[in-house]
């Protein structure tokens, strides 16, 4: 049984993990209430805590069909409806625990059910959603009409042009002829505040590489700048898959490692094949929260 996190008097059980770079720290809250917005921020600061871009919380599945379900906290404490290299994760975390028999199975996350596929001990491949691109599914405000790329004048005076997706969260994709000069520190927050989407959104910067590879980098809501984001790079292989700029599956590059996206058809599930890391188990002081 877990440490509860309303027990001060005792150290609380997590699990460190990442996926290509992308850091979380895992909590098995299937005998344990959710992380209060303190304990987040104490267990994400990087001087004084674990450090970490997100918190996951593993719990009994929601679905007949899975064999656990997550939810997602950002390091401010606030909620996330969706992660890509954080599902990959608990996919693992899942297969070490012992709840699944077999490599196929299923996870339910904040934006739905998950089908999953254990490729080998530190790869797996999970199929996420369908790619919404109407404003209103996004949600993107003040355009009429569904585009395929958007201008805006943000409120820093910053003109931007930018494609805009839903993968459970919303994205916007800035495409730049080099990933590497990308001022993701400026636009990304800037975007973030803007009026045109919710301060939630996460923005990707991306540059086109070849037909079959793209390189990206992502200021991910709640987190800044990351190494990686599988959300993120889902969205820039779909803007730019469905805009016919690169082909129907692409090794997407990222600052911490590749992953690999696949979407056969705009009706489909997109799907993003990755690797997962255990990086150590501890115990945190919650009583110092």
């Amino acid at each position: 049984m877990q440490t509860r996190l309303t027990d001060r008097s005792s150290a609380l059980d997590f699990t460190k993990m990442h996926g290509a770079g992308n850091d979380f720290v895992v909590l098995d809250l299937r005998d344990a209430e959710d992380p209060s917005p303190d304990l987040c921020r104490a267990l994400a600061d990087r001087h004084t805590g674990v450090g970490c871009d997100l918190i996951l919380g593993v719990k009994e599945p929601r679905s007949a069909e899975a064999v656990a379900s997550f939810d997602i906290w950002t390091a401010d404490g606030s909620r996330s409806p969706q992660c890509g290299n954080g599902a990959r994760c608990v996919a693992a975390w899942v297969v070490r625990a012992g709840l699944t028999r077999g490599p196929r199975f299923a996870l339910d996350s904040p934006s739905g059910t998950h089908a999953v596929e254990m490729l080998d001990a530190h790869s797996f491949r999970v199929a996420l959603t369908v790619p919404r691109f109407a404003p209103e599914s996004i949600p993107l405000s003040g355009f009429d009409s569904e585009k395929d790329l958007y201008e805006a004048v943000l409120d820093d005076g910053t003109h931007v042009t930018f494609a805009a997706v839903s993968l459970g969260n919303p994205h916007a994709v800035v495409e730049v002829d080099d990933v590497d000069d990308a001022p993701v520190a400026r636009v990304g927050p800037a975007v973030q505040n803007s009026r045109f989407l919710l301060p939630t959104v996460n923005v990707g910067f991306v540059e086109v590489v070849s037909r079959d590879r793209i390189r990206l980098r992502v200021h991910e809501f709640g987190a800044g700048e990351t190494l990686a984001c599988g959300s993120g790079a889902c969205a820039a292989a779909a803007v730019l898959m469905r805009r016919g700029r690169i082909d129907r599956t692409v090794a997407v590059e990222l600052p911490g490692g590749t992953l690999h996206i696949g979407w056969p058809a705009d009706e489909a599930e997109i799907v993003m094949t990755g690797p997962t890391a255990f990086a150590y188990e501890g115990k945190f002081p919650h009583a110092s929260v």
